[in-house]
């Protein structure tokens, strides 16, 4: 931003006085700087061309700060009025005062522009396509994203009524309050910036409070900022310039200065437009632009629009020659070069006038044609335009409109479009304004909680409907018929039966129409759509505005009748025929009710009595004035029915109304005009002048009255009951014009502020609030009774077009009333108090529009006009109350409830005394000046706005951190609520789940116990049938042979049976050897006992017993008893019962060979005989052998050991090797058992002693492999006193 220059306040203005206050906002207009504060009130230049302050960043920017936080703008004030509704909940009233082009129809539109679009948040991440459908217009022309502002601002007040303080409260006191801090601060300002830290850290939980005034007066960080923007846009747009950036490009560009006719080079859809755009301002057709140029990128194609951009030359002159018609119909660039100015000065000029040439609504409009379709608009059908735009059928625009819309936005573009259709109806061209609006609005919009829009309600007053018949040289009709005529395409003019050329209609003759008529039409077109109107509505209200302009062609031709009275006929009938097809009515019952006094409306030619020329056509003029007057009240009452809300809100209030107006010639709608702009004038004064003073006095304070001018006592000229002029007009006995003008000049004669003009002239002068104004009596009459006769209501009401009979419901003949049609001034009287009535009970902020100059040129400041409306506008006596007043005040106890949770003991109830008591408390414990607050008898009075805001920023951080106790109780709340019943629950939820849960166990155990009877039944029996069948049929599965003890098969019997299987089967195998014993004689029984005597001692000791088992035990191997010469020995030796006998081998104790040996096993003894000759070698008797040593290997060598007799100590003992060793010490161990009584010992063991007479020897065992087997006998070998054997 650049830097701010002069006071961009005035009441901190040094030296305050006219000169001062008029040299401060000259000095700003001349930087741009057109809006200017005094106090909370805005002043606003006209600049005649567009700024860089509309663009959507300001809009975000002012909302998210408080009004002194920034340099003045129009949003600063809306800001504050907004968040004052959201704060106060209370209605709100912006007011625009001003003269006919001051700016009053822009700023109203910006501000619509700022509430529709404050509470947007931007779409980051949103595709492409849906940013373009989400885009909407403002009214800056700008492209519209949704934000929603972060945080509120400052919630300032809504009185702004400024007071005296007491006489220590010093001026310099409250200036040095009221100035925000320079850059050096003073330490006045660090010690209450350090309270307010504080404070915000003990009681705002560390929150600080930034209170960001350093633009207050001066703001070196403006410039900064919009340098920062700069260079942003000029990064990414580094081609495009306005003409305010034009000479600071041109300095510091590189490239060559643009050829001749460059600007010109534009886009046939702004042929009448200026070079491209800025990139460094918010310029409002810049942004248009850019916003385009982004869509076509997106879109990865290059736009015809941008290939004719420069290239096409014979658009270039084309352009060229249309730039000298943009002088008038604009309505951005509020007025415009006059038709007499110099053709130099204009081409000096075209550069920096071109680019404001079209009207900020249209540029809203083409915004939101590019939310309804993609497609450009149509072509206009005028064979010299350029254009590459197509238009969307309405069905199509409708469904691409209404798609992916919330209601925000859906609201946001009816608000532009309602905007975009009444400026083309309700506005035109005059000799002060390019685009003024002839109708005073009331745009009422209803805010909820949260602040967002949710309906708009507009009511209109006094359209200037006489323009439509009467247009004075110089001036314009309404826009409409003009942009019908030149946008239209050649179907819809063909439909509407009109021509495109305008001077073919008496309306519009003597009228200019320009090129920017033929764009703005479809954008007038579409808006229709965007507000929901079906096709069917759309061409009916075309339609209506072609019969406008049809009937004004009808041409009257006196005739003399056959009675010899004067009565006249249509001379065009063609004319009327079109037009009774547009009305879909017969054209005889139009030139009837236009031609016949009182007719039947029937469709003879003979019905009625005729009337002359000068009465039909007084006639037909009336039947266009009403039809479109009629109309505009039913689209705002059709776009109401659209903007309406389905809930009660806080309403802030939007009042555009007729400006001042002097003309040359005066008449009966200035007289209007200028009676309402007296009565807002009174209200302003009233209310911002004289209640604050008195209210000053009635509260105690020291105060100085400023003096200031009252208008009251012209306003009780104008409607004073009776007497007043519009009392007089109404007067039913005035048959004329100058019974008028004597009658009022009887009852006025006399009052200061009226005087006449002379005896033989028919005028009368008032001295208004702003200037004398000296209006003629012509037609006074005529225009305040501008009624419409019945007849031809009703024969208006015949027509089948349903728009055409709403329009006249008088001419229902089912319809009867005897209700006197009221006259225009009644009216305009009715309407004014409504709207004072509705304007008194909110809080009201102003904005004052000043026109800086006549010629409409920008840059251009006349002192003494700037000095007039300065003076009538009251503006210095509000500089001086604002100055020396309090700018705010509640009730001590709408402030005490309002601020008493500012401080602990207070909050949330006071005991301490009285509610003053309980205000003192509060301020003397706030971190600010306590010279800023007086308390008076009923009203606690506030100094300076910047202490409010200070004020409303700690309510509402206080109200966020009661707001968190709040939530944390309530959360507290809600989760021990929550949490008790889920415990009650849960605690039935168990009680209940264990008696279930006992009721099933109980159950559950009675069928066990029950299915476990059963089963013990079940199995019982079936156990027992087990058992006997398993026991019936044991014998039937038992194999036969099995006798056999060696039989181990046995019958599988089940798993419960195993023991007794077990049982059975041993008692079955001892029952088989039982069996098998008894089958034995004395022989076999022996030969048993000596097998089972050989297990006992060789089982699982000797490895080669397991070969022995199979083999039985013979004893005699070699026959020996029936051997005659052993029966001769044994007879000797008393040893006749041989138990074994068989060659054997005896090795050798010395060399341990084995040596053959006839061994011979008796009953009593051991007997060791030749093989040959059955010599005796030795005998032992069995009872000198105590024991027998063997191997546990598979080796057949036997130790017998003999006890140490005389024998024993000569011979030792014995080593045998022999096959069957097993039986021999098996049968030797039966026999010494016999013999002693007790057995002897069995030594098996890999070594063990043995006696060899003198000597023991060891003998020693060892395994030698199955190689070593299968050669043959063991290996002996004798090593000293050892005898190793190898197995």
């Amino acid at each position: 931003m650049e830097q701010e220059i002069g006071t961009w306040d005035s009441v901190l203005l040094e030296n305050l006085s006219e000169d001062s206050f008029i040299n401060n906002i000259h000095q700003r207009y001349k930087r741009d700087h057109i809006y200017t504060y005094i106090g909370t009130s805005v002043v606003a230049l006209n600049p005649y061309h567009h700024i860089s302050e509309h663009s959507l960043d300001n809009v975000r920017n002012y909302g998210d700060k408080g009004i002194f936080q920034l340099p003045p703008h129009i949003y600063g004030l809306t800001n504050l009025a907004y968040q004052s509704l959201k704060d106060h909940s209370e209605d709100q009233c912006v007011l625009l005062t001003g003269e006919s082009g001051a700016g009053k129809t822009e700023t109203f539109k910006m501000i619509v522009n700022f509430l529709t679009h404050i509470q947007d948040r931007p779409l980051c991440h949103t595709p492409n396509v849906l940013r373009k459908q989400s885009s909407t217009s403002s009214a800056s022309g700008v492209a519209v994203h949704a934000h929603r502002r972060a945080s509120s601002s400052c919630s300032g007040t809504a009185n702004f009524i400024i007071c005296k303080n007491r006489a220590e409260n010093t001026p310099a006191a409250a200036m040095a309050r009221r100035q925000s801090p320079s850059p050096g601060p003073s330490q006045r300002s660090r010690t209450r910036d350090e309270s307010i830290e504080r404070q915000s850290r003990r009681n705002m939980r560390e929150k600080i409070v930034d209170f960001d005034f350093s633009h207050h007066k001066s703001s070196e960080n403006i410039s900064t900022l919009i340098e920062a923007h700069a260079a942003s846009s000029h990064h990414l747009h580094p081609t495009k310039s306005c003409f305010k950036h034009q000479q600071t490009q041109a300095c510091t560009a590189t490239a060559t200065p643009p050829q001749k006719g460059a600007t010109s080079n534009t886009s046939p859809k702004y042929a009448m437009l200026s070079y491209g755009g800025c990139r460094q301002c918010g310029h409002s057709k810049c942004i248009r632009a850019q916003s385009l140029e982004k869509e076509e990128c997106g879109a990865g194609t290059e736009s015809p629009m941008l290939l004719l951009r420069g290239s096409n030359s014979r658009l270039s002159s084309t352009t060229t020659a249309h730039q000298s018609n943009l002088n008038r119909g604009s309505c951005s660039n509020l007025v415009r070069q006059h038709s007499t100015e110099s053709q130099p000065e204009r081409d000096r000029d075209r550069h920096s006038l071109m680019g404001s040439t079209q009207r900020i609504s249209l540029y809203d409009a083409h915004k939101l044609s590019k939310v309804l379709g993609e497609l450009p608009p149509p072509p206009p059908p005028h064979p010299s335009s350029v254009s590459v735009s197509v238009s969307p059928t309405p069905s199509a625009s409708s469904s691409l409109h209404r798609r992916h819309k919330s209601p925000t936005q859906r609201l946001r573009e009816c608000v532009t479009c309602a905007d975009v259709f009444l400026e083309a109806m309700g506005n035109a061209c005059t000799l002060k304004n390019n685009n003024s609006s002839r109708y005073g609005k009331l745009f009422d919009i209803e805010i909820d909680f949260r602040g967002d829009p949710m309906g708009v309600h507009i009511t209109h007053y006094m359209l200037e409907k006489t323009r439509i018949t009467d247009t004075i040289i110089g001036e314009r009709n309404f826009h409409i018929f003009y942009q019908l005529l030149l946008g239209a395409d050649l179907q819809l003019l063909k439909s509407l039966k009109l021509y495109r050329n305008v001077e073919k209609y008496e309306l519009l003759r003597n009228t200019t129409a320009m090129e920017e008529d033929r764009l703005n039409f479809h954008y007038t077109k579409r808006s229709l759509d965007v507000l929901g109107l079906s096709c069917d509505e759309t061409s009916s209200i075309f339609r209506v505005i072609a019969v406008v302009l049809k009937l004004g062609n009808f041409i009257f031709v006196p005739v003399t009748n056959i009675d010899g009275t004067e009565g006249c006929q249509v001379s065009n009938v063609y004319e009327v025929q079109e037009t009774a097809q547009l009305l879909n009515l017969e054209a005889q019952v139009l030139i009837n009710c236009l031609t016949r006094a009182n007719s039947t409306n029937s469709s003879q030619e003979d019905v009625g009595s005729e009337m002359d020329a000068r009465q039909a056509a007084n006639n037909r003029n009336t039947l266009c004035r009403t039809l479109y007057s009629r109309l505009f009240t039913w689209l705002v009452n059709k776009i109401n029915e659209t903007l309406k809300s389905t809930q009660r809100e806080k309403n802030l209030a939007l009042l555009d109304f007729y400006g001042f107006e002097v003309l040359d010639h005066n008449s009966f709608e200035q007289f209007a005009i200028n009676y309402s702009a007296e009565k807002i004038h009174q209200n302003f004064v009233f209310h911002l002048l004289r209640s604050e003073q008195e209210l000053y006095i009635r509260e105690g304070l020291e105060w100085s009255r400023i003096d200031y001018f009252d208008n009251e006592s012209i306003c009780e000229l104008i409607d004073k009951p009776s007497y007043g002029i519009l009392s007089l007009i109404n007067e039913a006995h005035l048959s004329s014009n100058e019974a008028l003008l004597l009658r009022v000049q009887q009852c006025c004669a006399g009052h200061p502020n009226f005087m006449t003009s002379g005896s033989n002239s028919m005028c009368f002068q008032i001295r208004h609030f702003a200037n004398v104004v000296n209006y003629s009596i012509h037609r006074f009459l005529e225009k305040n009774s501008d009624m419409l006769p019945k007849y031809i209501s009703a024969a208006c009401y015949q027509s089948k077009l349903s728009l055409v009979q709403s329009l006249f419901p008088e001419g229902n003949p089912r319809r009867q009333t005897s209700k006197k049609p009221s006259t225009l001034s009644s009216n305009i009287r009715t309407q004014l108090q409504t709207l004072l009535a509705i304007v008194k009970h909110r809080r009201s902020h102003y904005v004052f529009c000043i026109k800086p100059n006549e010629g409409k040129q920008p840059h251009q400041f006349d002192l003494a006009l700037v000095q007039h409306q300065v003076r009538y506008m009251s503006l210095m006596p509000l500089v001086h109350l604002c100055r020396t007043g309090h700018c705010y005040h509640l009730l001590h106890v709408k402030f005490f409830h309002r601020y008493k949770l500012l401080n602990s003991l207070t909050w949330p109830h006071f005991h301490g005394g009285s509610q003053v008591e309980g205000i003192a408390l509060i301020i003397r414990n706030l971190p600010l000046p306590s010279a800023e607050f007086t308390i008076g008898t009923k009203n606690v009075f506030v100094r300076s706005p910047r202490t409010v805001y200070e004020l409303e920023q700690f309510r509402r951080l206080r109200i966020g951190e009661l707001a968190v106790l709040i939530q944390k109780m309530f959360r507290m709340y809600n989760a021990r609520k929550r949490y008790l019943r889920m415990r009650h629950s849960q605690m039935v939820i168990s009680s209940a789940w264990r008696t279930w849960r006992a009721r099933e166990e109980y159950r559950s155990l009675k069928y066990k116990r029950q299915v476990k009877w059963a089963i013990d039944v079940i199995a019982r029996y079936y156990r027992q049938w087990r058992i006997r069948q398993f026991l019936l049929t044991i014998p039937l599965r038992l194999p036969p042979n099995t006798l056999s003890p060696l039989s181990t098969e046995w019958p599988a019997a089940p798993g419960f049976l195993a023991d007794a299987s077990r049982h059975l089967r041993s008692i079955y195998h001892r029952w088989k050897c039982y069996i098998y014993r008894n089958s034995f004689d004395q022989t076999a029984r022996n030969r048993m006992r000596e097998k089972v005597t050989a297990s006992i001692i060789f089982k699982d000791r000797k490895a080669s017993y397991a070969r022995s088992v199979g083999h039985p035990f013979v004893g005699d191997y070699v026959r020996l008893r029936h051997n005659q010469q052993w029966k001769k020995i044994c007879a000797e030796t008393n040893d006749q019962y041989v138990v074994f006998a068989d060659i054997i081998n005896k090795i050798a104790r010395s060399s341990g060979k084995f040596v053959p040996i006839l061994l011979v096993l008796s009953t009593s003894s051991l007997l060791l005989l030749d093989q040959r000759t059955l010599q005796i070698k030795y005998r032992v008797p069995a009872s000198e052998i105590y024991r027998m040593s063997l191997s546990p290997y598979l080796d057949d060598i036997a130790v017998f050991h003999v006890k140490a007799s005389e024998f024993g100590r000569k011979k030792g003992d014995f080593v045998f090797q022999t096959g069957h060793v097993i039986e021999i010490v098996t049968k030797m161990f039966l026999v010494i058992q016999n013999a002693t009584g007790k057995p002897p010992e069995i030594h098996i063991s890999t070594e063990f002693e043995a006696n060899f007479g003198q000597q023991t020897v060891i003998f020693s065992f060892k395994y030698g492999g199955m190689s070593d087997l299968a050669q043959g006998p063991p290996k002996v070998t004798r090593k000293a006193n050892r005898m190793e054997i190898i197995v």
